[in-house]
């Protein structure tokens, strides 16, 4: 654990940074509890209290990191629900700006979304309250976070992780949450400011210098032979992307942005997951007593690093053969689309340094928006008085074709809904259903994603696995 501050290191190193581009690993909580969170038999209820704190990101020996968080931890609580149990999140309003909270993958009413401007007010600061409620109607690893100037709050770590468990978990060892972060820090250890980086934003985002899981510097993770854990990953950087390789092991993916999938070990042995993706993965611990195992994050081309290690206890292996328990998840109640009367829409992504307008315009580099969807832009964090994308009945299917005009990847996230990917640069890959797709790849990438507008609508319960996009960025 490093005793010292952590140097700044410039953007081409950032993922050759060794020790400093580390992880930790948490000893996992009670599933049936969680900070903050009171168990009743009516459902679950907590209080969310967004402000500042101080807390120790890159060791105890070094400064403490001044950052704006859920409850004065980082990353926030973590909240454990129960699938179709009633929830209450009653938030007060600690920072000096305005807020709100948009829980991210979950099929929700819309006025519990988050949004400022398009679902609800902003919670004002100096002890603005806003309550939410709802019950999920899913299991699976979800996460909520701020959602107005979203950049600068998440980028201070204004997020935490929701796990909403099913009925009948699966049988396994352990049950860990891997909350994955970066951040861009200066040698005293504290968030480097310039969030408003023109270049940045017109290109591929604030990706920072530090990683961290669930909020801290490398610990590793003691595992014993023959255990099988779920891990449950969750990418909440802004903008970094990362492509997982768990050396010496053959990980499993169940479920995807918390929808279950058919079972399948992810092409090339390396999860990919965008900025608020998720992937549930079974990870049977199949290395020897003693031994010692790198997880790798090789998403950037060159610049792959150590993100942890998994150490064998010298014990036995805790059973003798594999466990055989099933892997696959229980289905989550949604419906299926019918593709043949759905409506096609399609979503064209534009602007940003290196991308036009379609008039061969650039945008980014001025004072205006640095990108567009179908030729329109928008400031802030709300809708405004912008016109709808799109307008499908309610019940109606619909077919999302999305084009990536731009010279950048892009993570693509539809709130309030699950869907699935039909087909990726005209190329079918059921994958099964989920609430987000892989980033759309720069140079006119084209995913084709099905959506229903109903909040009960579903999608097939399981197909194949597909291709993982080519690497770069």
């Amino acid at each position: 654990m490093p005793t010292t501050p952590i140097p700044v290191l410039r953007r081409r190193h950032f993922l050759q940074a060794g020790a400093a581009c580390a992880a930790t690993i948490l000893t996992p909580r009670n599933p049936a509890s969680a900070e903050g969170l009171a168990d009743t038999p009516g459902g679950l209820s907590t209080r969310l209290l967004p402000g500042p704190a101080a807390v120790h990101m890159v060791g105890e020996g070094a400064p403490a990191t001044d950052v704006w968080s859920y409850n004065g931890v980082q990353p926030g609580p973590v909240l454990r629900l129960r699938q179709g149990a009633p929830f209450r999140a009653t938030v007060e309003n600690g920072l000096p700006e305005a807020t709100t909270v948009h829980w991210h993958g979950i099929r929700l009413p819309n006025a519990m979304d988050g949004v400022p401007g398009l679902t609800q007010p902003t919670i004002p600061p100096g002890g603005g309250r806003f309550d939410y409620a709802f019950t999920p109607p899913d299991a699976g690893t979800f996460w909520c976070h701020s959602h107005d100037n979203s950049l600068v709050q998440m980028g201070r770590c204004l997020a935490g992780a929701l796990v909403v468990e099913e009925a009948a978990p699966p049988a396994v060892d352990r049950d860990l949450l891997w909350t994955i972060q970066d951040w861009r820090l200066r040698p005293d250890a504290q968030i480097a400011p310039g969030f408003a980086n023109r270049m940045e934003a017109a290109m591929d985002g604030r990706v920072g210098n530090t990683v961290t899981i669930n909020g801290r510097l490398p610990e590793t993770l003691h595992v014993g032979a023959g255990e099988r854990i779920r891990l449950r990953l969750l990418n909440a950087a802004i903008s970094r992307i990362v492509a997982l390789r768990f050396e010496g092991h053959r990980p499993v993916v169940v479920a995807l942005n918390g929808q279950p999938c058919e079972p399948h070990e992810p092409a090339d042995g390396r999860i990919l997951l965008g900025p608020a993706m998720r992937a549930d993965v079974m990870v049977d611990m199949q290395g020897e007593p003693g031994g010692s195992h790198e997880v790798v994050d090789d998403f950037y081309d060159g610049l792959s690093y150590s993100l942890t290690r998994l150490s064998y206890d010298p014990a036995p292996p805790v059973r003798p053969h594999p466990s055989d328990a099933a892997l696959r998840l229980p289905p989550n109640p949604t419906l299926k689309p019918d593709l043949d009367s759905a409506v096609v829409h399609e979503v064209r992504m534009q602007g940003g340094m290196m991308g036009g307008m379609g008039n061969g315009g650039m945008m980014g580099m001025g004072f205006g928006a640095a990108w567009a969807i179908n030729g329109q832009s928008m400031t802030g964090d709300g809708g405004g008085d912008m016109p709808p994308l799109c307008q499908v009945e309610r019940g109606r299917s619909c077919i999302l074709e999305f084009h990536n005009e731009t010279a950048w990847w892009h993570p693509m996230h539809l709130h309030g809904h699950s869907f699935n990917v039909l087909s990726r640069d005209g190329a079918a890959r059921p994958v099964g259903r989920h609430g987000a797709g892989p980033p759309a790849r720069a140079g006119a990438g084209r995913l084709r994603r099905r959506q229903p507008r109903r909040l009960d609508a579903a999608l097939p319960d399981h197909a194949a696995p597909g291709r993982r996009p080519h690497d770069g960025a």
